[in-house]
């Protein structure tokens, strides 16, 4: 079998490139890859190829690692990419939480939407675009696995800026809510079967099932005797709307109006503000354990992720068959979502690639929310393929949890002091105040 290489862009993300690194030695085909690390933080990158080495010297893999702070170079020839950037790292995360916080904005996550979705996301379409343009000159049959967030509108930009056709957006959410259902109704999650889809942070279980018996009934007895079950936010809105959400509480709070603008919510819900704020903290000791134990030459210690790309890489290069969830352009995918729209549907994946699956309609009401959240989206890709300062405003004026937080002045009045915050981080044309 001919040696695969995969590309991973921004390495420098060393506890998730560690994880898959770890995914993919486990599978014996995969144990002779090419993996190609790159980072434009030398120190970050020196780190991961050191935490490759390691892992890799842990198991029977024999890869060929290297490490580049050109990224053309980690891609020439790569049947994979996975990208897992975060552009402005953690300043730039803190201004997406701080900034707001000055108006009144409460956030959880702030990556997928509501004003730090929308920035995040316009800081890192000028990287996607030069790494589209990159993958199409040195490496164009390779399949794009993004895992950056906001995914739904990174996807979605991808598609209409960069003309490539072979990217998936890849979220553990869907595996690991099943997985948490299955533990809650008491059965083994491999026997549990399953259907969920929608978008990215906001799909729904249409089907949840044991030996052909619907599970959800049991759920519902179980959330009718349990009071603090009731205090979950993705609970509240499933005994509102009849399908379970595929998200945390604390990320589907921020995709609608009804629980961050309220103190009452916040408190009755036991909702984190800025929990992701401790989240990058966490993440940047867990970045140094790592660098003092390769240091030290200690053991590192890695667990398996079940992630999808590793899978993903498998089933196309030894043409076994799974099913994965993948984040794509809708095409007809979901009936009652817009076209242009990245939706979140099962996916086949053997040695053609990744399948999308058609769905058909989602019940009328979860469509209702995606189609709210996927305009959203399209005013702020809107915005950077159009060069449109207004777009990013009628944007944050159409997010539900900005919207329900701030009359229309001060929205732009917020807008434009986030454009003011990150700056260079944002293209030329997005560069400007529009006053309110």
């Amino acid at each position: 079998m001919t040696s695969k290489k995969i590309a991973f862009i921004g390495a420098g993300s060393v506890v998730f490139t560690q994880g898959l690194l770890t995914d993919i030695f486990a599978f014996p085909e995969l144990r002779e890859v090419h993996i190609a690390l790159h980072d434009i933080d030398a120190e970050r990158l020196r780190t991961a190829e050191g935490a490759a080495r390691a892992i890799a010297g842990k198991t029977a893999a024999a890869p060929r690692i290297t490490a580049h702070a050109d990224r053309r170079a980690a891609l020439e020839g790569a049947d994979f990419v996975i990208n897992i950037v975060q552009v402005g790292m953690n300043e730039a995360t803190r201004t997406d939480f701080n900034v707001p916080a000055g108006f009144g904005i409460r956030q959880t996550i702030g990556d997928t939407l509501g004003i730090g979705g929308i920035f995040r996301a316009l800081r890192t379409f000028p990287l996607l675009k030069a790494l589209g343009e990159d993958i199409a000159e040195v490496c164009p049959d390779a399949w794009l696995l993004n895992y950056t967030n906001p995914m739904a509108m990174n996807v979605q930009y991808l598609t209409q800026a960069t003309g490539l056709t072979r990217v998936v957006g890849l979220c553990h959410s869907v595996y690991w809510t099943m997985r948490d259902l299955s533990e809650l109704v008491g059965v083994p999650y491999e026997e549990v079967t399953y259907r969920a889809a929608g978008v990215n942070h906001q799909a729904w279980v249409l089907r949840f099932e044991h030996e052909g018996v619907d599970l959800y009934p049991r759920l519902d007895a179980l959330i009718a005797d349990d009071a603090e079950l009731r205090r979950r936010v993705r609970v509240d809105m499933y005994r509102r709307l009849g399908h379970y959400p595929t998200e945390t509480s604390e990320h589907s709070s921020e995709y609608v109006p009804w629980y961050l603008g309220h103190a009452s919510e916040v408190e009755r819900l036991r909702l984190p503000i800025g929990d992701y704020l401790n989240i990058i903290e966490e993440n940047t000791a867990e970045y140094e354990k790592t660098r003092a134990a390769l240091a030290e030459d200690t053991e590192l210690e890695v667990e398996a992720t079940m992630e999808y790309a590793p899978q993903i890489i498998h089933s196309i290069t030894t043409n076994t068959p799974r099913t994965v969830y993948g984040n794509v352009q809708n095409r007809g995918l979901i009936d009652n979502l817009p076209s242009t729209g990245t939706v979140e549907v099962p996916c086949l994946v053997d040695g053609l690639g990744v399948q999308p699956t058609r769905v058909g309609a989602l019940p009328a009401q979860c469509a209702a929310l995606n189609r709210n959240y996927l305009s959203m989206n399209d005013l702020v890709v809107r915005a950077a393929i159009e060069d449109d300062p207004r777009s990013i405003r009628q944007a944050a004026m159409v997010d539900p949890a900005t919207a329900g937080a701030l009359p229309v002045e001060r929205i732009w009045e917020l807008c434009d002091a986030m454009v003011l915050a990150h700056g260079e981080l944002l293209q030329p044309s997005l560069r400007v105040t529009l006053g309110s």
